[in-house]
């Protein structure tokens, strides 16, 4: 048995996701935010597809690439368990993994065939820009949907119920930019900042600090308190 097997990229994804930090840790916890994917050569063929537009969903197969050659370990700190408590990793979804595989299921917004390229519009990926996408296959409901399946360590959504609150020069420049990008800015704005980036440690320092995350070609700084969110600045990243 040949113990080595190649990928080929099939695709790549064009999201808003500039970096890592800030990305939901799972997806469709951030279910406006849309992403495109690009069918490459000589993937990039309508025939591929057909068929695929009568799904409601499908799974993004993918590599984490820029977890590639960063090693993995047995054991991990999931942020979910405070950073603190290790597990196995094959018990956890870290990118940090002996193949550095992804899969996450997405909404399929549409298909777009344009002369020769082939594009894919979903939305509620969790995936960073330009990440290369190893398979896509179609979600069926009958066998994907298990209603009996648990998992003790993660049964519930964790997000942060706090209201986000704007600054003036952040107000106004929200809604410029939701305008000039044609995207819905404040919501996608919330749903990831109430998924609480932060790393682990930071939770529970009563230190407060101003956090900044990439999002689209913008540089958004908030901090968070007990009380709420606050957006401070949203300005065209420069770097």
């Amino acid at each position: 048995m040949n113990s080595t097997i190649t990928f080929e990229p099939i695709a790549v994804i064009h999201s808003g996701y500039k970096e890592k930090f800030g990305i939901p840790r799972q997806p469709g916890l951030a279910s406006s935010m849309r992403a495109t994917i690009e069918l490459l050569p000589p993937y990039n063929s309508a025939d591929a597809v057909r068929g695929l537009e009568q799904c409601s969903h499908i799974w993004l197969l993918f590599i984490f690439s820029a977890c590639v050659g960063k090693g993995w370990s047995p054991l991990v700190r999931p942020p979910r368990l405070g950073g603190n408590e290790k597990l196995g990793v094959l018990a956890s979804r870290s990118p940090f993994r002996p193949n550095p595989v992804g899969l996450s299921p997405v909404k399929l917004d549409g298909i777009r065939i344009e002369e020769t390229s082939v594009f894919i519009d979903v939305s509620g990926a969790d995936l960073l820009d330009q990440t290369p996408i190893i398979d896509i296959k179609p979600y069926l409901p009958y066998a994907d949907i298990i209603g009996d399946a648990s998992f003790e360590l993660a049964s519930q959504i964790e997000t942060l119920d706090l209201p986000v609150t704007y600054s003036l020069p952040a107000s106004i420049a929200l809604e410029q930019h939701s305008a000039r990008l044609k995207q819905p800015l404040q919501q996608q704005i919330e749903e990831v900042l109430l998924c609480d980036p932060r790393p682990a440690y930071h939770k529970n320092n009563p230190q407060q600090r101003e956090y900044g995350i990439r999002l689209h070609d913008l540089n958004i700084r908030w901090t968070i308190s007990d009380a709420e969110v606050q957006v401070s600045d949203i300005s065209i990243d420069q770097s």
